[in-house]
């Protein structure tokens, strides 16, 4: 069992973590400092990703240690609790006044503002891989099905990697009942989107602002890395989305480490009404601190951005650090404690929990 998801790891971490020869990158302007030739680096000039010796010592660790350790569950299975989306109220609010968050798990996030559905990371497959036969599995059952929600408008994705941007879910959004919606991508990501032969893309570089479907959306920096294949690591851009729409401000931090990035949107937006921060998927230390936030760390960043509230998201679905699936919860508390947030303002909802906002 241990040598099965020790290989399995190792085909996931070549898969998505390992570039050979990159293609030219056709967005490339070199005013742009975070622009590469072949790809895009970080706001400090890190190029992020791993070598698969470097992901092969962290499996062996894994293989050795006996991790990651086994978490209780529930009857039917699931790692935490799972609620129902409140559906007649997002069905009912389809052009509504009202703010509507709802987590679906990791960093899938459905949101209602200015009257518009939107989607950001949208994941409803099995498995977080390029293939549905092995890699990280969800451990907590989806609590709706993509069809039950209302219509999507626009979808957000902040990068490629696998947990993030769900193949099959993009296909299935592109064929959605009334048309398909408008996929707002980072730059690179377009060319991804246009090979599978889905047209209604809008690209984005970091600072850049757009306006869609009514609301105001701009791209802001993370730092973080992209890929999905042995030739295309960093060959596509990563980042977070700010939403505005009827005075009210939503961020999506997409996948991050702590970086200054953060105090800079801070004072260019002037703080979020509601920011969803990443918390999760951050040991061993040695091998994440330059990818993945801790939950300090989030509640630094939440600082830094001047956030009102926020949710804690990319946590409690995959399996894809060391550290227990549920510690988060418990260091989110402890962080929260040590920056002087209270509790109910930087929250961790339920798988499914659906929340309205105002100003």
């Amino acid at each position: 069992m241990r040598t099965a998801a020790f290989a399995a790891g190792l085909v996931f971490a070549a898969a998505g973590l390992l570039a050979a020869c990159a293609a030219p990158n056709p967005h490339y302007d070199p005013a742009r400092p975070h622009h590469r030739p072949h790809g895009y680096a970080n706001s400090d000039g890190s190029v992020g990703g791993k070598s698969f010796w470097t992901i092969a010592r962290w499996q062996l660790e894994r293989l050795r240690d006996g991790l990651p350790l086994p978490i209780a569950r529930d009857a039917d299975g699931n790692a935490f609790p799972v609620v129902a989306p409140d559906l007649a109220l997002l069905h009912a609010n389809r052009a509504g006044p009202q703010v509507t968050a709802t987590w679906i798990g990791h960093a899938t996030v459905f949101l209602q503002i200015g009257g518009r559905n939107l989607l950001f990371d949208p994941h409803f497959s099995e498995r977080a891989s390029p293939v549905q036969f092995a890699g990280p599995k969800r451990q907590t059952r989806l609590p709706v099905a993509l069809a039950e929600l209302p219509r999507i408008d626009v979808v957000l994705i902040t990068h490629s990697h696998y947990d993030h941007l769900d193949a099959a879910t993009v296909d299935a959004l592109a064929r959605q009942p009334g048309g398909p919606p408008v996929f707002v991508v980072p730059l690179g990501l377009d060319v991804w989107l246009n090979a599978r032969g889905i047209e209604r893309v809008v690209r984005f570089d970091w600072w850049e602002r757009k306006r869609i479907e009514g609301l105001d959306i701009e791209l802001t920096p993370a730092k973080h890395w992209s890929g999905r294949s042995f030739w295309n690591r960093n060959t596509t851009l990563w980042g977070g989305w700010a939403v505005l729409a009827n005075g009210f401000s939503f961020w999506h931090a997409g996948d991050t480490a702590y970086s200054a990035d953060f105090v800079a949107i801070g004072r260019r937006f002037g703080g979020f009404d509601l920011a969803a921060i990443p918390v999760g998927s951050y040991e061993p230390r040695w091998l994440m601190h330059d990818v993945h936030a801790t939950p300090d760390e989030a509640a630094r960043i939440f600082v830094d951005v001047r956030a009102q509230r926020g949710i804690g998201v990319h946590w409690g679905t995959f399996v894809l650090s060391d550290e227990p699936l549920d510690r988060p919860i418990a260091d989110l508390a402890h962080a929260l404690d040590l920056h002087r947030i209270p509790h109910d303002r930087f929250v961790l909802f339920r798988h499914g929990e659906t929340r309205v906002y105002s100003r």
